[in-house]
């Protein structure tokens, strides 16, 4: 599939077959899932194999002949398979209520398509690899051994403040080593986009990334009024969270490296030394949400499906890649063995397991895999994630570190919904002000940070500070996929909100909801997982209670 004769050749017979009714759009259509599903699973399996060793230059190169060579032919070739598709009479005769989704979507990307974006796409595919490359490589010596940033960051749990303080200050200072280079490829990256946007007819890249990630269901607007429901409902708690653990640990001051350790200064948790005994874990846990979940993950362990532990050159982050061919899902994380990789590989199965709910109901590609709006498929993630924190006792831990684990991860989720505000705040910032200095944007930075952040202390600290965002991979390879996070968090806590009063009923919403894939529109896929679509202050005050209550007394 990657020999460029052939690809065109599959390419002409798609556009040359004539279509006379229904049954031939709906022939066509499956036939170019088929097609569609081969690319895919080959552009993610040489993503896969790259970022599991971004320093393996054969990988890499492979990588980068997909995304020079033939992606552009791809993006060229279904670009006028969208065309054909729209001007097709027969379109026409297709049930609505199983193809309007699709209407739109094809509508949208012909509205969209420009030829002379293709290259410009490419190039900021290779920067973003750029970055992957310069993060994946950072490694420290600590304590005689060189560590990626992900080990160290283990020690940001320890007990002894001088530890995490050294430890602190030696990441930051290894990643300011590269700071500019990275704030260069940012600077590219938006002088890139601003050129996308503008060949598009857009006034920025903001305007025009919304249709893009097809955003049909809401506004800036509507980020906005997360964005304030945050800092009049989260942004209190988050502060509430520091005092206390302050006070807890008896500061003086809280500092960067005390945000991370035990709030009442316990040594940190370790559930598991290995992989296998975390994915031992995981299995036991979603045994009792749901057996059938439990299977799903004993079938990618046994199908070598799972790549958890981090490693030297290895890229960073975490993900679930569906291998759209065989519908399969493919996790990706580095695991240190801390209480973080736990609730990291429950929200990667989450995304898995919304891959096999839908491979079992055969749904066309154009509705499964990437193309699942982000804004549920991170409910199906977060809603296992939190979920799966009320069933630790047994598993990874006794009854009381179970419950020290829950309060952290729920303190930690009331934390990530300022962050989510900060950094999506970021980009419509960075992408509404045009030719922006980079001190520019060092001010804007802060001046987001205190609005949206804690209490803590970065007296001498601003210059790391002033880069802090440059560890936010999305800002780089997914721009603007970021408030899918908080709003898919909503639907996540609703959920769970239900599954504490009434689990069966919480997980067949669930599992009725992540069957339909991307076939529906965002808010008919919400209200199937019997969920308000809004996440403004009417959604957000009610769950900001819960978890404050719940934070309180756990």
């Amino acid at each position: 599939m990657t020999n460029e004769s052939e690809l065109k050749k599959f390419f002409s017979q798609l556009e040359s077959r004539k279509i006379a009714s229904a049954s031939d759009m709906e022939k066509w259509l499956w036939d170019e899932s088929e097609f569609a599903s081969a690319l895919s699973e080959e552009q993610a399996f040489r993503y896969i194999r790259m970022s599991c060793q971004t320093d393996d230059p054969e990988r890499e190169k492979a990588y980068l002949f997909f995304v020079e060579s033939i992606e552009p032919q791809i993006k060229l070739g279904f670009a006028e398979l969208d065309r054909k598709y729209v001007d097709s009479p027969a379109r026409k005769s297709l049930p609505r209520d199983k193809y309007s989704v699709l209407d739109r979507k094809r509508e949208n990307s012909i509205a969209l398509f420009r030829k002379e974006n293709v290259e410009l796409e490419k190039e900021e595919a290779k920067l973003w690899q750029r970055y992957e490359k310069i993060v994946g490589g950072m490694t420290v010596m600590y304590d005689g051994q060189e560590r990626t940033m992900q080990q160290l960051g283990r020690y940001q749990e320890e007990p002894v403040r001088k530890v995490r303080e050294d430890t602190w200050l030696l990441g930051e200072k290894r990643r300011r080593k590269d700071h500019e280079q990275i704030d260069r490829i940012y600077d590219d990256l938006i002088e890139l986009r601003e050129k996308i946007a503008k060949n598009a007819g857009f006034d920025n890249y903001r305007d025009y990334i919304f249709p893009r990630r097809e955003r049909f269901d809401y506004t800036p607007e509507d980020c906005f009024r997360y964005h304030k429901a945050v800092e009049q409902y989260i942004v209190p708690l988050i502060r509430e969270l520091d005092q206390q653990r302050e006070q807890n640990l008896e500061l003086d001051q809280l500092r960067p490296w005390d945000l991370a350790v035990d709030p009442e200064g316990k040594p940190p948790l370790r559930p598991f030394e290995t992989a296998p005994e975390l994915v031992k874990g995981c299995i036991q846990i979603f045994e009792k949400v749901n057996p059938r979940f439990a299977e799903y993950l004993k079938k990618m362990r046994e199908l070598n499906l799972l790549d958890l532990e981090s490693r030297k050159g290895k890229a960073p982050g975490g993900y679930s890649q569906e291998m759209a061919e065989v519908q399969l899902p493919f996790i990706f994380m580095n695991a240190v063995g801390r209480d973080g990789d736990v609730w990291t590989l429950l929200h990667e199965a989450g995304h898995s397991f919304h891959s096999f709910l839908t491979r079992e109901k055969n749904l066309l590609y154009h509705y499964r895999s990437d193309n699942v709006p982000i804004e549920f498929a991170e409910v199906a993630s977060q809603t296992m994630e939190i979920i799966g924190g009320e069933h630790f006792t047994g598993t990874f831990y006794n009854k009381e570190e179970a419950a020290r684990s829950r309060k952290l991860h729920l303190s930690s989720i009331i934390k990530l919904l300022g962050w989510i505000a900060t950094i999506d705040s970021f980009q419509h910032w960075i992408y509404t002000h045009p030719g922006h200095s980079h001190d520019e944007r060092r001010e804007a930075w802060f001046k987001l940070q205190s609005k949206f952040g804690g209490s803590e202390n970065w007296a001498g600290l601003e210059d790391y500070r002033s880069t802090y965002w440059q560890r936010q991979l999305h800002l780089f390879g997914y721009p603007f996929y970021y408030i899918e996070y908080g709003i898919a968090f909503l639907g996540a806590l609703g959920l769970w909100t239900r599954y504490r009063k009434d689990q069966k009923g919480a997980i067949t919403a669930y599992e009725r909801a992540m069957s339909l894939g991307g076939s529906k529109p965002l808010p008919e896929l919400f209200r199937a997982a019997d969920l308000p679509f809004d996440f403004g202050p009417d959604t957000v005050r009610p769950y900001a209670n819960e978890l404050h209550s719940v934070t309180k007394a756990s």
